[in-house]
């Protein structure tokens, strides 16, 4: 028995200490994904600091325009504005409208014809993230364009088709209408499907279910 023993202790005192030798070998892997997040994040902000001159260069050739800022970093401007409703859409309406998306240079990338009428659940279904919540502003009747920085619009991976990558857009929307879902439902305009919970190609929403 004390043979044994004696031939396991060395043995377990060898594997503690390579064990030891191991972690300390990962030390660096660490230490790298750190820089290597920091160095992402510095770029991240330089490439958001970039956007934001290049969309307040367009602001300064306009100003007939009346551009408004946001707290969540777009800005829009109303093409017609209806002053007479105060009524927005809110979660769980079903909003009817027509869009448009641009570059900064007013060049169309896709046009309201190639991306047909909309018909979108709000905050329910798939959507670009700023016009998620640029939608939400809107009265019915209204036609808006919105500036939106690159991470408000298909981001770092473009839209695999005709966006590139980290391209801010110029997205103007024509909301026709927007109603309650049991009222859109009864109507029967509102044909169902599940609900996507991400955001950001864009398609025509024809179907929509509530979650």
């Amino acid at each position: 028995m004390n043979f044994k023993i004696r031939n396991i202790i060395p043995v377990g005192f060898a594997v503690l200490l390579a064990s030891c030798s191991q972690q300390q070998a990962r030390r660096p892997l660490t230490q790298n994904s750190g820089q290597f997040m920091k160095e992402s994040m510095n770029r991240n902000i330089k490439l958001i600091a970039n956007e934001e001159a290049m969309i307040d260069s367009v602001i300064r050739k306009h100003p007939e325009r009346k551009y408004i800022a946001t707290p969540k970093g777009y800005w829009y401007y109303y093409e017609t504005e209806n002053t007479k409703d105060t009524l927005t859409p809110k979660r769980g309406d079903v909003a009817f409208f027509d869009y448009e998306i641009a570059d900064l240079q007013g060049n169309v990338i896709y046009s309201e014809v190639e991306l047909q009428p909309q018909t979108y659940l709000v905050d329910k279904q798939n959507i670009l993230m700023g016009l998620r919540d640029g939608i939400k502003l809107m009265n019915k009747n209204e036609k808006v364009s919105f500036l939106f920085p690159s991470h408000l619009g298909h981001g770092y991976r473009g839209d695999n088709d005709r966006i590139p990558a980290n391209l801010p857009l110029v997205v103007t929307v024509s909301l026709r209408d927007f109603k309650p879902e049991a009222v859109a439902r009864a109507e029967k305009k509102t044909p169902v499907v599940q609900p996507i919970q991400k955001e950001v190609v864009p398609t025509t929403n024809e179907e929509i279910k509530p979650e």
